[in-house]
């Protein structure tokens, strides 16, 4: 069985946001922002850093980068990261 390296880098960094973030606090966390970053160029994604973020529920962020591109970050239901772009704000 042949794990591919994208893929694995992206389950750990969702459970480390699933393990890492379950408060309020997580909006200030500098790891959490950086692990959501790393999650959004694991995708293809352009986004820099992250400058803030909005966390929605269990696993469920909308993050602004310094780009200006805004993100909804989330664990769906069949347990995959799932990075959806949002109009700039």
């Amino acid at each position: 069985m042949t794990i591919r390296p994208d893929l694995l880098t992206t389950t750990l960094v969702a459970l480390t946001l699933t393990l890492a973030a379950p408060s309020s606090l997580a909006q200030d966390d500098p790891q959490v922002k950086k692990d959501l970053g790393t999650v959004i160029a694991l995708q293809g994604k352009p986004c820099g850093e992250v400058v803030s973020l909005q966390r929605q529920g269990d696993d469920d962020y909308v993050v602004t980068c310094s780009s200006g591109d805004r993100y909804r970050v989330y664990v769906g239901a069949d347990e995959r990261v799932i990075v959806e772009k949002r109009n700039k704000g």
